[in-house]
């Protein structure tokens, strides 16, 4: 586990505090639940390169089959 430090407005931080009084759990642990379920519905960053050339092919998820098949035959690609 890695500790941060997070600034909080006044208001939030007396809502947290009481929520967690009113929970009988920690504060770190109400956020640490937060932080989960947020980061766990966000969108991830693609890898890079992704979506960075254009092959010219329109169908490439639908011919994948043969795009492998042809590297394979031409000893591009080992099964």
């Amino acid at each position: 586990m890695t500790k941060t430090t997070v600034y909080l407005d006044s208001d939030i931080a007396l809502a947290l505090r009481q929520m967690a009084e009113a929970q009988g759990r920690s504060q770190a642990e109400l956020i640490r639940e937060a932080l989960q379920k947020y980061t766990a519905n966000g969108k991830r960053p693609l890898p890079r390169g992704l979506g960075k050339y254009d092959s010219g092919e329109t169908r490439g998820a639908e011919r994948a089959r043969d795009f492998l098949h042809s590297a394979a035959t031409k000893g591009r690609w080992r099964r």
